[in-house]
C-alpha cells in the first residue's frame, strides 16, 4: 500500500464547494455487492478489507474514478467504535483514505477528484424511542470524524440515515470536530418519509439550520421511486441537493443479489432529476461503475440548474415542518408559569405529567407549535428545560418554541431538540445577540426577535422597525438569514396607553411588508387590566392578522380567538373549500373561556387521538395511545383494585395498542408514536406482573418468537422495535441480539421449539447470512415459520431466499405472529 502524507493530493484539488458552483458533482456507486463479487464472505466486516485486501478496494474505487466519479467514498460505512476498538478503527480509516487516494492517483480520469469520509448509521435507536443516549451517539460519531480528518479526507459524507435524531448526532459530530464540507443523505421509505416519520421538508429545515453543505437521499429505492422526495427537497432547499439511489429493487438469483434497473434506464431517470435541479448524483445498492458512466454521459446535454435561496421560513419536529409566512401560525402559550399558579406548582413538584397534559390539550385545540417556558427562580432551569424538551418530544410531534432568557438553558434545549426549534428570544441589545446568535448558528433555529434594545421599548412603530433592521444586519454576521428571523413588535396594554395597540399594528405592517420578514405577537398582553379581556384580545388579533401578522402566541382554549383564526383563513383563501372552518364550526360546543378538563376535546377541535377504530374509550386507553408512561402506570395500579389483571390486558391494553397499530399501518401515526405507546403499555404490564407475582402467577404469554439480526450485521434498530411491540402483544420473545451466527439461531429455535423466527438485515452484504440461516432452519427446525425484514429486502427477495413472510414493519410482524399463534391455539 502506498503511504500518502495527510494532505497529499488534497491540496492539488480545488475546493469542492467552489467546484460545485458551476458543475455537476458525480459520486460513486455501490460497494457492498462489488465486494461480495470479489470474495467478501457472509459475516465478514468490509472495513477490514482496507488492510487485508487493499488491492481490491483500490481496484473498485479506481473503476469509479475512471467512470467519471468526482467523489469516491472511503470504505468506512460501518467504521465506528461499536465495531472496532480505537486502535483498529484509526488503522482502518487511515488505510481506507490511503486506498481511495491511490485509486485517484491510478485513475485515467481527468476530472476533479475528491475523497469523502463515509459515515453510516450506528444502527442504534436513540432515546426516548430506543436505549442509546444522544450524547453517546455524538461521541461515537466524533471519534470516526477525528480519525477521518487526521487521515486527510476532503469532505464528510453522512449517508443512509433513517432517523432525524441520529442524523443530527452525526452532523453535530462532524461540525464540532472538523471544518470540512459535510454532505448529509437520508434513506426514505416508499411513503416518502424516514423510518421515524420525518418528511423531506423537516430534514431540510434541520440540516440547513445546522449548515450542512449538501443534502438529499440515498438507498432504499430506485430513482423513479424517489422523484417525490427529490421534488420536495428542491422546493425547500437553498443548498445543493444530492441523489444516490439504488438500482431499483433487489431480488436473489442463484444466491446472488441482483437489481431490476439497468444503467441506461437508471441514467435516464437520474438525468430527468438533474434537469429539475439535482446537482450531485451517484448510485447506491446494486449500482456499478457502468451506472455512473451512464449518468455522466447523460449529464453532458444538461446545463446545471443554479442553486437559489428559497426563502422558506421553517421550523420542524422529528416528523413535520411548519412554514411561516403563508398562513397564520398558532403557538400555544400554556406551558409557561407566568400567571399560572397550577403550572408553577407542577414545576416545583417536578410534575412532568401535568406539563405533558397541557401540551396534548393544546395540540388537540389546534395549535401548530408549543411555547415551552419552565423558568422559575427556585428551579434548575437548564436541567428542567432539557427534561421538558425530551419528554414533550416523546408524546407530541409538534415543533417547540424554547422560551428562556438563560443562555445555558437555551443551549441545553437546542442541543437536545430533535428538529429545528423556534428560539424565544433575542432583542436589539448586543449583549443578548452575541450570546444567542452563535447558538442558533450552531444548532439551527427560527429566532423570535423583540423590537427593544438598550433604550427600552420604543413608543413609535418607526423606532421598532429600525431596531428590527439592526437585528437583521447583526444576524447576517453569524450566517443567519432573515428567513430565520421572526419579529415581535411587542403588544403593550391599552389600559395604560390607549395608543399602544396602534403603534404595534403599524410596526407589524411595516416589518412584514417593508422589511419582508415574519412577525409574531404575544396577543393577550394588549388587554391586561381590562374586563372581558377576550373581546379586546380577539379583535386585536383580527386587526393584526390583517396587517400581516405571521404567528401568535395565544390561548387556544379561547373560543373567540379560535373563531377569528378560522374565519380569517377562510376569508383570505387560506382554507381550501373552507374545510378547516367547516370542521371547526361543526364541533363548536357552548363558548368556554377555560381549559377543558383532562382528556376532553377543546372547543371546535376533534380529539387528536381519534382513530379509525373509534378512538380510545377509557382514560387508560387514552394514556397508552398518547404514550404517557407514568400516567399509564398509575391508572393501571388503581384499576387493578377493581378489575382482574387479564381483563385489563384484554379490555384496555391490547385495544389501545390496536388503535395505535392500525393508525400506524394507515400512516396516520409514525414509528415514534407507536414506540411510545408500546412503552406506556409496558408500564401497564409491569403493574399487572407485580400483582400476579404476588399471587404466585405470571403475565399472559403467547407462543415463543426467536428474533435476531443476522451474522455480520450490527444494525439492530428494526429488530429492537419488533421485539418491543411483540412483547407488548404478549409474545415470549427470545432476542439473540445482533451479528448472530446462523447455527446459534437454529439452536435457540430447537431449544424452545419456537414456531416463529424473525430475521433482520440492513446491508446487502449480510443478506447471504440470512439465506444461510433459513437454509439451516429448514434442515434442522422445519416446523418453524420464518419472517424477514430490513431495508434491503422486498417480498420477491424474501421469496427467493426461502422466507415464509416478508414483513415491512413491526405491525406486519405482529399480525403474522398472531396468525400463527391463533393457528396453534385452534
Amino acid at each position: 500500500m502506498v503511504n500518502f502524507s495527510q494532505n497529499m493530493d488534497r491540496g492539488a484539488n480545488m475546493n469542492i464547494l467552489d467546484y460545485m458552483k458551476d458543475h455537476f458533482l458525480f459520486l460513486d456507486g455501490g460497494m457492498g455487492t462489488l465486494l461480495q463479487e470479489a470474495g467478501l464472505q457472509p459475516g465478514e466486516l468490509p472495513e477490514r478489507w482496507n488492510v487485508s485486501c487493499p488491492e481490491e478496494i483500490i481496484r473498485i474505487q479506481k473503476s469509479y474514478y475512471d467512470a467519471g466519479s468526482n467523489v469516491v467514498l472511503s470504505n468506512t460505512f460501518g467504521a465506528n467504535g461499536l465495531k472496532f476498538d480505537d486502535e483498529e478503527l484509526e488503522t482502518l480509516i487511515k488505510a481506507a483514505v490511503e486506498n481511495a487516494r491511490e485509486a485517484a492517483r491510478q485513475s485515467t480520469g481527468t476530472q476533479e477528484k475528491f475523497v469523502a469520509l463515509d459515515i453510516g448509521s450506528l444502527g442504534k435507536l436513540l432515546k426516548p424511542y430506543g436505549d442509546y443516549e444522544f450524547e453517546d451517539a455524538v461521541a461515537m460519531y466524533s471519534k470516526t470524524v477525528r480519525f477521518g480528518v487526521k487521515a486527510g479526507v476532503d469532505l464528510i459524507f453522512i449517508e443512509t440515515m433513517n432517523d432525524s435524531y441520529d442524523t443530527k448526532a452525526a452532523l453535530l459530530a462532524a461540525k464540532e470536530n472538523s471544518d470540512l464540507p459535510v454532505f448529509v443523505s437520508n434513506a426514505y421509505g416508499a411513503d416518502g418519509k424516514l423510518m421515524t416519520g420525518a418528511c423531506p421538508a423537516a430534514m431540510v429545515a434541520m440540516l440547513e439550520g445546522m449548515h450542512a453543505d449538501a443534502i438529499g437521499a440515498n438507498c432504499s429505492l430506485g430513482p423513479d421511486q424517489l422523484v417525490g422526495v427529490m421534488e420536495e427537497y428542491l422546493e425547500y432547499a437553498s443548498v445543493p441537493v444530492l441523489l444516490k439511489p439504488n438500482a431499483g429493487l433487489p431480488r436473489s438469483e442463484n444466491g446472488k443479489t441482483v437489481y431490476d434497473v439497468f444503467p441506461p434506464e437508471f441514467a435516464e431517470s437520474v438525468g430527468k432529476l438533474l434537469e429539475k435541479g439535482i446537482r450531485i448524483a451517484g448510485g447506491c445498492c446494486g449500482t456499478t461503475p457502468d451506472y455512473i458512466r451512464a449518468v455522466v454521459e447523460r449529464s453532458k446535454s444538461i446545463t446545471p440548474v443554479p442553486v437559489t435561496e428559497k426563502n422558506r421560513s421553517l421550523v420542524s419536529s422529528y416528523t413535520q415542518a411548519v412554514e411561516f409566512g403563508r398562513s397564520p401560525i398558532l403557538i400555544g402559550e400554556r406551558i409557561n408559569p407566568t400567571g399560572k399558579k397550577r403550572f408553577q406548582q407542577a414545576l416545583r413538584e417536578n410534575d412532568i405529567d401535568y406539563i405533558l397534559g397541557e401540551a396534548l390539550k393544546q395540540q388537540d385545540a389546534g395549535v401548530q407549535l408549543l411555547d415551552v417556558n419552565v423558568g422559575l427562580p427556585e428551579i434548575d432551569e437548564p436541567a428542567f428545560l432539557l427534561r421538558a424538551v425530551k419528554e414533550l418530544q416523546a408524546v407530541t410531534d409538534l415543533p417547540l418554541q424554547l422560551d428562556t432568557t438563560d443562555p445555558v438553558a437555551m443551549e441545553a434545549g437546542l442541543r437536545a431538540y430533535n428538529g429545528k426549534a423556534m428560539v424565544n428570544s433575542v432583542n436589539g441589545k448586543e449583549e443578548v445577540m452575541s450570546v444567542i446568535f452563535p447558538l442558533v448558528a450552531k444548532y439551527g433555529g427560527f429566532v423570535v426577535a423583540l423590537t427593544l434594545d438598550e433604550g427600552g421599548i420604543p413608543d413609535t412603530a418607526e423606532e421598532r422597525v429600525a431596531i428590527a433592521a439592526k437585528i437583521i444586519k447583526r444576524a447576517a454576521d453569524y450566517g443567519i438569514s432573515k428567513k430565520d428571523l421572526i419579529f415581535d413588535p411587542l403588544a403593550m396594554t391599552i389600559s395604560a396607553d390607549t395608543t399602544a395597540a396602534l403603534a404595534t399594528m403599524q410596526a407589524v405592517h411595516k416589518i412584514r411588508h417593508d422589511l419582508g420578514v415574519n412577525t409574531s405577537l404575544g396577543i393577550s398582553n394588549v388587554s391586561f387590566g381590562l374586563p372581558s379581556r377576550n373581546i379586546i384580545t380577539s379583535t386585536f388579533f383580527a386587526l393584526c392578522l390583517q396587517d400581516g401578522l405571521s404567528a401568535a402566541i395565544m390561548n387556544p382554549y379561547s373560543q373567540e380567538m379560535m373563531n377569528v383564526y378560522y374565519a380569517f383563513r377562510a376569508l383570505h383563501n387560506m382554507d381550501e373549500n373552507c374545510m378547516d372552518y367547516i370542521n371547526y364550526a361543526q364541533n363548536l360546543p357552548a363558548p368556554s373561556m377555560t381549559a377543558p378538563a383532562a382528556g376532553a376535546a377543546p372547543a371546535g377541535a376533534p380529539a387528536a387521538d381519534a382513530s379509525s377504530s373509534g378512538g380510545p374509550a377509557t382514560e387508560l386507553q387514552k394514556a397508552i395511545v398518547r404514550g404517557l408512561k407514568e400516567k399509564t402506570g398509575s391508572l393501571t395500579k388503581a384499576l387493578l383494585a377493581e378489575k382482574k389483571p387479564l381483563e385489563i390486558i384484554q379490555e384496555e391494553v391490547i385495544p389501545a395498542l390496536n388503535i395505535v397499530g392500525e393508525d400506524f399501518e394507515k400512516k396516520k401515526v409514525y414509528l415514534p408514536q407507536l414506540l411510545m405507546a408500546a412503552e406506556a403499555a409496558k408500564a401497564a404490564f409491569e403493574e399487572v406482573k407485580k400483582l400476579m407475582a404476588e399471587d404466585g402467577g405470571d403475565g399472559p404469554k403467547r407462543c415463543a418468537f426467536v428474533i435476531a439480526t443476522v451474522h455480520g450485521d450490527i444494525h439492530d434498530i428494526g429488530k429492537n422495535i419488533v421485539k418491543l411491540i411483540l412483547e407488548n402483544y404478549g409474545f415470549a420473545v427470545s432476542d439473540l441480539g445482533k451479528d448472530v451466527p446462523e447455527q446459534t439461531v437454529v439452536d435457540e429455535v430447537i431449544r424452545l421449539h419456537a414456531p416463529i423466527v424473525g430475521l433482520s438485515a440492513l446491508m446487502t452484504t449480510t443478506v447471504p447470512a440470512m439465506e444461510e440461516t433459513i437454509k439451516l432452519l429448514r434442515e434442522q427446525a422445519p416446523w418453524a415459520k420464518v419472517c424477514v425484514g430490513g431495508a434491503v429486502l422486498t417480498q420477491e427477495y424474501a421469496d427467493a431466499i426461502g422466507a415464509d413472510r416478508y414483513c415491512r414493519d413491526a405491525m406486519e410482524t405482529v399480525r403474522y405472529a398472531e396468525e400463527i399463534d391463533q393457528a396453534l391455539q385452534g
